[in-house]
């Protein structure tokens, strides 16, 4: 779950910074209900992974200073057998727990951003 969490912070921070409606650091932390220490490090992260990102004190926002995209792709599937076996050695546990997870056969989740 705190994978999920983790991935739709990022995009929610995307998505503002692309608008340029991120508002000051504070209004922007609160608006992803994290504190402001919080958002630098995620910001620092992005940042480390090739993002220009500014803060305008006049337009009080952060903004991307050139283009960048982020796309997050997640394929979830059950395992076969033989794949359950390879990874956990067969335990049973690990199998009830994956298979109550994901029902579907297949499917493909795209996280738009």
């Amino acid at each position: 779950m705190i994978f999920f969490k983790y991935i739709d912070r990022i995009l929610r921070i995307h998505k503002l910074l692309e608008n340029g409606q991120t508002g000051t650091p504070e209004e922007f932390s609160q608006k992803l209900g994290m504190s402001r220490t919080s958002l630098y490090e995620l910001l620092d992260e992005l940042r480390a992974h090739g993002a220009k990102i500014n803060y305008s004190k006049v337009a009080k926002t952060f903004y991307y200073k050139e283009p960048y995209e982020i796309s997050i792709t997640c394929i979830m599937r059950p395992l076969t057998y033989e794949e359950s076996k390879s990874v956990s050695g067969g335990k049973f546990l690990f199998r009830i727990l994956f298979f109550r997870t994901l029902i579907n056969e297949f499917s493909v989740v795209t996280l738009p951003c």
